[in-house]
């Protein structure tokens, strides 16, 4: 099935919104490399539900493993078109106090991990037609607040990544992309209370689906941007400028 359909590598496929990208390349007709860290239950149960997948375990904390993982991927996938680096930590820690641990596992994982990915995979993946890097980032990059301190500044770290490696190590047929999420699923401590209040603090006061995230991936792997480009996804809460994370919003609105 392979050598018929166009391949993508989904780090984090298994669950949230990884999942839901998984599940939007295979509906489209691509075989999927799902990713996971210690989600092997989840993954495999996943690539057997679907047309053309298999499930792949690497811990993105070692960089050095994620960079072997492509190189061993480069050399069996024949059309390996897209690589969707989603997986990710969220951790708080405090703008007043970096903790230092918080620290270096979000910009290992989040950045530096994701960006040797796209380096390995743009010198030795095979693609017809042209490859394309997806680096999920955030919202956050255009209306930055002082929570998850070390979690925002590894996003910054890997936007950074995008243009450079538009420049310097994308053929002129590739394409480099940063996807940007808002508020999608519950996370860190939320409940769902607090979720309906603060995924709707964004200029359309709508909730943002993962499946709108999903769409938006496999729109970019179709290359019909210029390289470089970032997409947000967030029903515009990107344009404000909130002062706190939302989480934290939220649970003050309640408490009022």
């Amino acid at each position: 099935m392979t050598e018929t359909r166009p391949a993508v590598l989904v780090t984090g496929g298994a669950k949230r919104i990884g999942a839901a990208i998984t599940r939007a390349f295979a509906a489209a007709g691509w075989h999927v490399v799902i990713h996971h860290g210690s989600s092997r239950q989840e993954a495999e149960a996943l690539a057997v539900s679907l047309p053309s997948a298999e499930a792949v375990q690497c811990d993105l904390a070692d960089g050095d493993a994620a960079a072997a993982m492509v190189g061993m991927l480069a050399g069996r996938l024949a059309d390996w078109r897209a690589l969707v680096n989603c997986a990710a930590v969220f951790e708080p820690d405090a703008v007043t106090a970096l903790d230092t641990e918080t620290n270096r596992r979000a910009m290992q994982i989040n950045s530096r991990t994701p960006a040797r990915m796209a380096q390995s995979y743009l010198a030795q993946a095979r693609a017809q037609g042209g490859r394309r890097v997806i680096q999920l980032t955030d919202q956050k990059l255009a209306n930055p607040n002082p929570d998850f301190f070390s979690y925002t500044m590894s996003k910054h770290a890997v936007a950074a990544t995008i243009p450079m490696l538009a420049m310097g190590a994308a053929g002129p047929d590739d394409r480099v992309y940063a996807l940007a999420p808002g508020a999608i699923l519950a996370s860190h401590d939320q409940d769902e209370a607090e979720t309906e209040v603060s995924h709707r603090m964004n200029l359309l006061c709508r909730k943002t689906g993962a499946d709108e995230v999903a769409d938006a991936a496999l729109f970019l792997a179709q290359g019909h941007l210029a390289s470089g480009q970032t997409i947000y996804i967030d029903s515009g809460q990107h344009l404000l400028a909130q002062p706190r994370d939302v989480i934290y919003l939220a649970r003050a609105e309640r408490a009022r």
